[in-house]
C-alpha cells in the first residue's frame, strides 16, 4: 500500500515538474512588411507649359540659393510673378525692387566675409600706430621705404613697376619680382588703392601700401587667391612713367 502511494506521489511530482518546464508557446508570426513604395512627386509635369514654368522656377531658385538668399516667402514670390505676368497693380515699382535686391545682396555678401573685414580693420588700427605709417583720408596706409627723385605720375599715366602682394597673414599671392619682369598698367585701370598710392610716388621710389578691402577687391575678392573683404599689403617700386 505504501509502495503504491510512494509511486503515485512520485508520479504527481514528475507531472508537476513537467508542467513547470514545458516551453512557452511561440508567438504567432507577424505578417511580412509590405515593400516601401517611392513617394509620389508633389507636382507632375503634364504639359509643355508645366515644364517651362518649372524650369523657370528651378533656375531662378538655384540663382537665389547660390547667392544665399534667406527666409523667402514663396507665396509673395508667386504673387509678384503673377502681378508682372498678368499686368496687375504692383506693390512696389521695378526701381524699388531693383534697389531692394541690390541692397539685400550687398548685405548677404558683407555678412559672408565680415570676419575677414573685421580682421583687416583690427590690423589697420594697430598698424597706423607704428612709426613711419601715414594714413590718407580714404583709409589707405603707406610707408616710404625709399624716396625717389623723379616725377610723380597722374592717374591717366601708364607706369612700370615691380611689386609683391601679400595678405595680412603673410601669404604671397602675386609678385612681378618673382617673375623677373616688371608690370605695366594704366593707373586708372587698377584697384583704387593703387591708383591713389602710386600717384604719391616719385619715379625711383619704393613704398609699402596697406590697402583696406574697399580700396582693393571689395567684398568679392579675387578668387581663389584673394578672399572677399581682404586687406592687402603691397611692396611697390615705381620704375618709370611709360610714355605712349
Amino acid at each position: 500500500m505504501k509502495t503504491t502511494m510512494i509511486v503515485a506521489g512520485s508520479l504527481m511530482v514528475c507531472l508537476a515538474a513537467t508542467a513547470q518546464t514545458k516551453p512557452a508557446p511561440k508567438p504567432a508570426a507577424k505578417p511580412a512588411a509590405k515593400p516601401a513604395t517611392a513617394a509620389k512627386p508633389a507636382f507632375v509635369l503634364k504639359t509643355k507649359a508645366d515644364s517651362v514654368s518649372y524650369a523657370i522656377g528651378l533656375l531662378d531658385g538655384s540663382f537665389y540659393k547660390q547667392n544665399q538668399f534667406e527666409k523667402l516667402n514663396y507665396a509673395a514670390m508667386v504673387e509678384g510673378f503673377k502681378n508682372a505676368m498678368e499686368a496687375k497693380p504692383y506693390l512696389m515699382n521695378p526701381n524699388q525692387c531693383d534697389n531692394l535686391l541690390r541692397n539685400y545682396m550687398q548685405e548677404m555678401a558683407t555678412k559672408k566675409v565680415q570676419p575677414t573685414i573685421d580682421e583687416g580693420k583690427k590690423f589697420l588700427a594697430e598698424n597706423k600706430k607704428k612709426q613711419g605709417i601715414i594714413e590718407t583720408p580714404s583709409g589707405l596706409q603707406y610707408e616710404v621705404l625709399k624716396m625717389g627723385e623723379g616725377p610723380r605720375p597722374a592717374d591717366t599715366n601708364t607706369v612700370k613697376v615691380h611689386y609683391t602682394g601679400t595678405l595680412i597673414n603673410g601669404t604671397k599671392f602675386d609678385s612681378s619680382v618673382d617673375r623677373g619682369e616688371p608690370a605695366e598698367f594704366p593707373l586708372n585701370g587698377v584697384i583704387r588703392g593703387w591708383t591713389e598710392g602710386v600717384q604719391l610716388m616719385p619715379v625711383g621710389s619704393k613704398f609699402k601700401f596697406y590697402i583696406p578691402y574697399n580700396l582693393a577687391y571689395g567684398l568679392q575678392g579675387s578668387p581663389p587667391v584673394i578672399p572677399g573683404g581682404a586687406t592687402l599689403i603691397f611692396d611697390v617700386e615705381l620704375l618709370e612713367i611709360v610714355q605712349k
